[in-house]
């Protein structure tokens, strides 16, 4: 883990990996477009240690190899558990509800909303408050440049599941004061009167 060269993937359901996880770690859930962002947002180079739910590191390792990954350090024998149960210092996300954050916005100056979503579906519909940093430029820490400890940081993005991986992205680069709203802008949406909502002039493609 000290090596560079070594990448932590974390491959549990989001709502697990939240809870609790190997500091350093990078989740891309197995529920989700697995593969597709494992692909785009890790380093073909570098090589992966895995930490998975029993029983699934084999179908993990299959997956990745199908978009060519070659490069695996083994995984996590007894899973985040054997981790936990050895006294090992863990790190966690904090999930917030889409109406605290609404509760959250008026009363605090230093409260910063993070949009992971592509720019067309930020053009579309988001929150007034919001910057769009999409996920994929998130492998990049200088998109990070305007994002500090001393904000109270709330990212999200359509559903629930890339939030969490540019979570963990922006927790490696030493960021820890995030929360993640749960169900994303289908949440934020869903209490749209509690929110000031605005669309972007042109709609991009």
């Amino acid at each position: 883990m000290k090596d560079e060269n070594i990448v932590l993937l974390d491959t549990r359901p989001a709502s697990v990996f939240t809870n609790g996880f190997v500091p350093s770690s990078i989740f891309i859930g197995l529920e989700g477009r697995f593969a597709e962002w494992a692909g785009s947002l890790l380093s073909f180079d570098k090589t992966i240690i895995l930490v998975t739910e029993a029983g699934k590191e084999k179908e993990t390792i299959v997956r990745l190899a199908r978009v060519g990954f070659e490069k695996f350090a083994g995984y996590l024998e007894g899973g985040f558990s054997t981790w936990e149960t050895s006294g090992e210092k863990i790190d966690l996300i904090i999930d917030v509800e889409a109406d605290e954050l609404a509760m959250d916005i008026p009363f605090d100056e230093r409260l910063v909303v993070v949009d992971v979503r592509k720019e067309g579906e930020y053009a579309d519909g988001h929150l007034k408050q919001a910057t769009n940093i999409t996920l994929s430029s998130l492998t990049d820490p200088g998109s990070m440049a305007d994002l500090d400890d001393d904000q109270n940081i709330y990212v999200h993005c359509a559903g629930g599941y890339r939030s969490v991986i540019a979570a963990s992205l922006i927790k490696k680069e030493g960021i820890h004061n995030l929360r993640n709203v749960l169900g994303g802008w289908v949440a934020i949406k869903a209490l749209k009167d509690k929110f000031e909502i605005e669309k972007s002039e042109a709609v991009l493609n």
